[in-house]
């Protein structure tokens, strides 16, 4: 008779055991579907898939809008108080072709007038090229705004008009703040660049369009 009880609290045993691992296996049936479908963020702390999509197409939709020739009236504040006023133009264009599916850009700039800026802030170039690729939500550029070394950037989007770019590069901390205006004829710029955690330098640039978007760039 204690045999019997023995055998049938075993079966009884083993019986709830699989049921239990069946439950961990299972679970509620949540665990199954990706950690974006759940509402939860991935371990790497990015944004869910679908809100990443919402912002990629967002950053394609907004440099688009910034496709041509500008106009830029700037304005600079250095920490030693001097202030520069200084007149450029620059020139947005898209490649034909994309690098990696992702969209690539050239940025041309160049003085609209003879200057003694660039003497002054040897910093600064007074014309040159950056190429940079639109990768998720970071921009690949090929140099940096005070160095010429290659970094990302981070972008964080504002409003459907404006976006915030963060670079971060040898001693230097960069962020740009830059806001479409008036149906995409005018652009805000403003950007404040930190060396050694002091602000170093402040600039307020105001640009206009001047011609459309040109064609992509053959590659």
């Amino acid at each position: 008779m204690l045999r019997l009880t023995l055998w049938v609290f075993d079966l009884t045993r083993r019986s709830a055991k699989k049921k239990e691992n069946t439950l961990l296996l299972l679970g509620d049936g949540m665990s199954l579907l990706p950690l974006e479908q759940r509402g939860s963020k991935p371990p790497n702390g990015e944004p869910p898939v679908s809100e990443r999509m919402y912002l990629d197409s967002n950053l394609r939709r907004w440099f688009a809008r910034n496709l041509g020739l500008w106009r830029s009236r700037r304005q600079y504040l250095f920490d030693n108080e001097e202030v520069f006023f200084l007149d450029m133009m620059i020139r947005v264009e898209i490649f034909a072709e994309f690098q990696f599916g992702e969209p690539r850009y050239r940025f041309s700039w160049w003085p609209e007038r003879d200057t003694d800026f660039f003497d002054r802030k040897p910093r600064y170039e007074k014309a040159g090229v950056m190429e940079a690729t639109l990768m998720g939500h970071q921009l690949k550029r090929n140099r940096a705004y005070l160095e010429p070394t290659s970094h990302r950037t981070q972008i964080r989007q504002v409003d459907e008009h404006e976006m915030i770019f963060e670079s971060h590069y040898g001693d230097w901390d960069v962020q740009e703040y830059t806001r479409m205006i008036y149906d995409d004829r005018y652009r805000s710029r403003a950007i404040y660049s930190w060396q050694n955690n002091v602000l170093e330098i402040v600039e307020h640039h105001h640009e206009t369009r001047m011609e459309d978007a040109s064609a992509p760039i053959p590659v």
